[in-house]
């Protein structure tokens, strides 16, 4: 279809995804019309849109996840139709029918496969139904503990504990006895509630060492069903997917053709409509069976690799399928061109567990020739509200081999200045032999040893110790207080800037030369940062006052805080209190969890001893806010 299908399309969504559909749009000649909460009111998003409306306060629940809201702004704004992106509302059925209720079209799947694939209980047992294999598995629903162990033991340990909605990974939880089977599904329930509005929860059987292999599909509303090959989607830390390729050096071309009608079969059972993901589980010794996990009911986060290597633009395909059209190519005309490679770029710090990071982006720059799909630009701010996700680095080359390496010098030359990122990290799989000799399975990042901190060298420093020098020039009045450039009444002596770097101090003489390659900038709280040689440092300059107060603390002095409480590892809220006030706990007891962009984080107690609560349900909390005091039998 060559004509634009649609005069005026919203695009539902924020940050990478929402951009990228904009960009389809404007290439097909399409008015856009964004939509942001008033978290993202100056997101790039909303700049490229052709128009933009508001839709809500910053949590999602009361923005891009209200539905009535965003159809007001679809209606207003004259749209015909609405891409969902992924996420948020792509996958709600509800959401779904409103659309067609108000005549608007609903760039997605019907009805039909909206409720049966978006529960993933009821879509094992269709799929299983039309002949695609699948794990032993059972609905939690309102069953008794009794009842619970007892199908827990049949299926035997270890056993997976996931949210029927949603996807992602979220809520997903291993339980590898039946000790910890309880506390798993009530945690997943927190988060399927909160990230999904539906409890309702699936267990079946672990696989171990198992490969994550997902099928691209596209269907019109005139039967016709093809897929666009496989992505391995293996490389993953907690059930989230860090780096995908296409196609799986597992697959060889017969697995392919079955593991692609299987995909087919899927889809042709509940009469689907546009672009949409069945994702399967490949036992890593034995790449030629397969079993069916679950199936996304839109685009996937990981769809350029799949563009890539066939030449089609999914979002366009999309367009035309939902506006009515054909597809536009048969099974027999798909073919792939090479190897790509997706890195996600989060703002998180390995070293602390890859805790989410928030703050302002004080410089972005993506690397030359690969394709980038960023969320944000220079002077954009990541907040707590959503996913961390920075930005996506896609290589393409004749080989994996080439395509892999095409992705490490990109993540190289990909800056970030102002927020931590797990590009070292990334940098380190793009690196490792198994990755490259695709000996893969789910659990390879948690068998890695995180890279260490890369700590700022002297040239760094000194160029740093120059641009803050420059920040403060001498007070007109010539008066020595306020300066810090090393004056002395017998003679300047050089400037000397402290700075705190991980947790030592370290001075250096300022010197504009030094490190003149580096790209520097100063992030808003006053932290210094530099990429320099594929590698990105950050340093807090100090004052004199507080390079006292740490060198006091550090000989017996007294501390603003009590190292021994327990303190948010990141901003978020208070989703469940598990202490009381005076309540007596033991060093490692749960005391509270903080949920933060979609994801829980337990705060453990530091050591034995009586507690007093900061906090209670709801409360929002910075990065080291203390959250409960922790008296121990010696505290006065």
């Amino acid at each position: 279809m060559n004509e634009s299908p649609f005069a005026t399309v919203l695009v539902a969504n924020r940050g990478e995804i929402a951009r990228r559909v904009i960009r389809t749009l404007h290439r097909r000649g399409i008015r856009s019309v964004a939509v942001y909460s008033d978290a993202d009111a100056d997101a790039p998003h909303v700049r490229e849109a052709d128009e933009a409306v508001g839709i809500g306060p910053a949590p999602a629940i009361a923005s891009y996840l209200d539905g009535d809201a965003i159809i007001r702004a679809a209606r207003r704004t004259g749209a015909e139709a609405i891409h969902p992106g992924y996420g948020f509302l792509s996958e709600n059925a509800g959401f779904a029918r409103a659309c067609h209720a108000a005549g608007i079209v609903f760039i997605g799947p019907g009805d039909r496969a909206l409720e049966v694939m978006g529960d993933k209980i009821r879509a094992k047992a269709h799929v299983a139904a039309h002949g695609v294999p699948v794990l032993p598995g059972f609905e939690v629903g309102a069953s008794t503990e009794g009842k619970i162990f007892r199908q827990a033991r049949a299926i035997g340990y270890p056993l997976l504990v996931k949210p029927s909605a949603g996807g992602g990974g979220k809520g997903m939880q291993v339980v590898r006895e039946q000790d910890g089977l309880l506390d798993a599904i009530a945690s997943a329930r927190r988060i399927a509630r909160a990230s999904f509005a539906d409890d309702a929860l699936l267990i079946e059987r672990l696989i171990e060492a198992p490969r994550h292999i997902e099928v691209q599909i596209m269907a019109d509303a005139h039967g016709g069903v093809i897929h666009l090959g496989e992505r391995e989607c293996t490389l993953q830390r907690r059930h989230q997917k860090v780096i995908e390729e296409a196609p799986s050096p597992a697959i060889d071309d017969e697995t392919r053709a079955r593991i692609g009608e299987s995909a087919c079969a899927a889809a042709r059972s509940v009469d689907y409509r546009g672009a949409g993901t069945v994702e399967f589980l490949v036992a890593a010794d034995r790449p030629d069976e397969y079993f069916f996990i679950e199936m996304n009911t839109r685009l996937q986060v990981e769809h350029p690799v799949t563009e890539m290597i066939t030449g089609r633009d999914l979002v366009a395909m999309q367009l035309d399928v939902a506006a009515g059209g054909r597809l536009p190519i048969a099974q027999a005309d798909v073919r792939l061109d090479g190897h790509a490679v997706e890195a996600r770029v989060y703002a998180e710090s390995p070293t602390r567990g890859f805790l989410p990071e928030t703050g302002e982006i004080a410089m972005w720059r993506a690397a030359p020739g690969v394709r980038t799909d960023a969320a944000v630009e220079t002077g954009a701010t990541v907040t707590e509200h959503y996913d961390p996700l920075i930005a996506k680095v896609i290589s393409h080359a004749s080989t994996r081999e080439d395509s892999w390496d095409a992705l490490d010098r990109a993540l190289a030359e990909t800056i970030v200045l102002g927020v931590d990122t797990n590009i070292s990290f990334l940098r380190a799989l793009a690196r490792d032999a198994d990755v490259r000799a695709g000996r893969l399975d789910t659990g390879l990042i948690g068998r890695r040893q995180i890279p260490r901190v890369t700590r700022p060298d002297a040239d760094v420093l000194a160029r740093w110790a120059a641009a803050e020098l420059g920040r403060h020039p001498a007070p007109a009045t010539g008066s020595p207080w306020g300066r810090r450039d090393g004056w002395r009444l017998s003679g300047a002596d050089g400037a000397r800037i402290p700075f705190l770097v991980e947790d030592d101090i370290e001075e250096a003489a300022a010197d504009d030369a030094a490190a003149a390659e580096a790209i520097v900038a100063r992030a808003s709280d006053g932290t210094w940062w530099a990429h320099r040689r594929g590698e990105t440092v950050s340093a807090r300059p100090l004052t004199r006052n507080e390079v006292a107060r740490r060198r006091r603390t550090a000989s017996g002095g007294s501390t603003g805080v009590d190292a021994l409480d327990a303190v948010a590892p990141m901003p978020g809220s208070v989703v469940a209190v598990h202490v009381t006030d005076d309540e007596q706990v033991a060093a490692g007891a749960v005391l509270v969890t903080i949920e933060a962009m979609k994801m829980e984080h337990p705060v453990l107690a530091p050591r034995a001893g009586r507690v007093r609560l900061r906090v209670a349900m709801g409360d929002h909390v910075r990065r080291g806010d203390v959250v409960v005091d922790v008296a121990g039998p010696t505290d006065a």
